[in-house]
């Protein structure tokens, strides 16, 4: 029964693995910016495996301190009061990372 349900969930996970790849990839918005701009999404939306994962893949492009910090910026203005302890804990995040 198990494999049952692992099969199912490959057959929908595999799908949403290529399109994250597709959508994250350079074309006319570089991967920097749209890592950016999952991590504000991220963070409006309260996800903290998704701030991780955003933040890590952001600094990999090449985000600078700078960037990270408007893009918490962005996201408070989007999210409001919630996403203020949200962008604290993203700062938090970059600091162990960096």
């Amino acid at each position: 029964m198990a494999g049952h349900h692992f099969k199912a969930a490959l057959k929908t996970l595999t799908p949403y693995s290529q399109l994250a790849r597709s959508a994250s990839g350079d074309g006319a918005v570089e991967s920097k910016i749209k890592e950016l701009m999952a991590l504000s999404i991220s963070i409006a939306i309260r996800c903290e495996d998704c701030i991780v994962f955003h933040l890590r893949a952001a600094l990999q492009h090449g985000a600078t301190k700078a960037e990270v910090v408007e893009t918490i910026e962005l996201a408070i203005e989007m999210g409001g009061g919630p996403s203020v302890v949200y962008g604290a804990r993203t700062l938090e995040a970059l600091n162990q990372l960096q």
